[in-house]
């Protein structure tokens, strides 16, 4: 059994920030830069390794020009801010900086999707996915708990690369132990193995999607579970040997569904021919902006664990 006592349970920023700071206690080339924002890992980083710690402030536009130039002369950068302001505000500079030459700066997003829930629309992340993947190059990682956010982010030490990092804000149920790292090159984990329907989701919704397939379980449906980690730069053929027994597939996201995960899926089952029936959960077109916490927001878009269940059940139907 995991052990999920939520007073021993680490945020992901910290579990991160943590890998980044002892890798840069014997590599002065790794350089943090965050926009203003406030955390203990962060605070330990910013004290003992001061010539590699650069508090921007909120300027996330200057901080991937600053990190482009850092890059260019050779230094390994991370950039740190909430999810919102480290994609589509500074968007274009993301583009023509980093895209454009390929610079292997990490992007850290932090409290990513509805994490921000009662600060609304401002602070949601529901295109990130879509604008971020229509970069030309970029690699996107969505971890579930802390022990993928570590495992992701040692990596990201290890293999520097233009990616974007997308972090929950509050802390979740753990859901790996070391297996996590034998599914790295991979790009996904298949949680367990179903009849009919697959589960494919990513984030704070693989939690809701582990409790539907408990429920469903109890009703006598074994459903499949895939967590889809690395969002861009998807292992087709690797999934597809997964997926093809199953006749149906449910997508889950808390994202709109407009170019987000679903659709990337979608684009590459429909380019490599395999063919089954597909059911996408996600945020509508048109939907309503509304104050609430997380659970009430997933019920509101019908992302929750009701609304997983319910569509598995239509899938058996058909």
């Amino acid at each position: 059994m995991l052990d999920n006592d939520p007073e021993k349970k680490k945020l992901m920023r910290d579990v991160v920030i943590d890998q980044i700071y002892n890798a840069a206690t014997t590599d002065r080339n790794i350089v943090f830069i965050s926009a203003d924002f406030g955390a203990q890992s962060l605070d330990k980083f910013r004290n003992e390794l001061p010539d590699q710690f650069i508090h921007a402030g909120i300027s996330e536009q200057n901080m991937v020009d600053l990190s482009s130039g850092l890059a260019i002369s050779g230094k390994q950068v991370f950039l740190y801010a909430m999810a919102p302001f480290i994609t589509a505000r500074c968007y274009e500079q993301i583009k023509c900086s980093l895209s454009a030459m390929n610079l292997p700066v990490t992007l850290i997003g932090v409290g990513v999707g509805l994490g921000y829930d009662h600060s609304t629309l401002t602070h949601f992340t529901p295109e990130d996915i879509a604008c971020m993947r229509a970069l030309n190059g970029i690699e996107i990682l969505s971890p579930s708990d802390q022990k993928s956010a570590e495992v992701i982010a040692a990596n990201a030490v290890t293999n520097p690369a233009f990616r974007y990092l997308r972090l929950e804000r509050n802390a979740h149920d753990q859901i790996y132990n070391d297996e996590f790292i034998n599914c790295l090159d991979t790009g996904f984990y298949e949680i367990s193995r179903g009849d009919r329907v697959a589960i494919v989701s990513y984030g704070a919704l693989l939690h809701k999607v582990i409790e539907a397939r408990d429920d469903l379980k109890k009703a006598g449906l074994e459903v499949g579970v895939i967590d889809l980690y690395r969002v861009k730069r998807i292992n087709v053929h690797k999934l597809f040997e997964h997926l093809s027994s199953y006749k149906s597939l449910l997508t889950v996201e808390e994202h709109i569904l407009d170019g987000g995960f679903g659709g990337a899926i979608l684009e590459a089952l429909a380019d490599n021919g395999l063919q089954m029936k597909v059911r996408r959960l996600g945020l509508s077109d048109g939907f309503t902006v509304v104050n609430g916490d997380r659970d009430q927001l997933h019920k509101f878009y019908g992302v929750d664990t009701g609304d997983i269940i319910s569509a598995v059940m239509e899938l058996e139907k058909n």
